[in-house]
């Protein structure tokens, strides 16, 4: 089936559409997967800041007691 559709891409002169399509289909993918990195590393760092924050809380009672 995909062949008969490039086939008739190519054809029909279309085959600038394709291109178009083609690209526009990875760079919709490419921003999907750096939007999911980014909340991933997001994650990540509110995680480490959450640790930091405990770390102090057990030097500052530690201190002060």
């Amino acid at each position: 089936m995909t062949e008969a559709v490039l086939t008739a891409v190519v054809e029909r002169g279309d085959l600038a559409h394709l291109a178009l399509l083609l690209w526009a289909g990875s760079a919709s993918a490419l921003a999907g997967l750096l939007l999911k990195e980014l909340s991933a590393s997001n994650r990540r760092f509110s995680q480490f800041v959450d640790e930091i924050e405990r770390l102090n809380q057990i030097f500052n009672d530690h201190d002060g007691g």
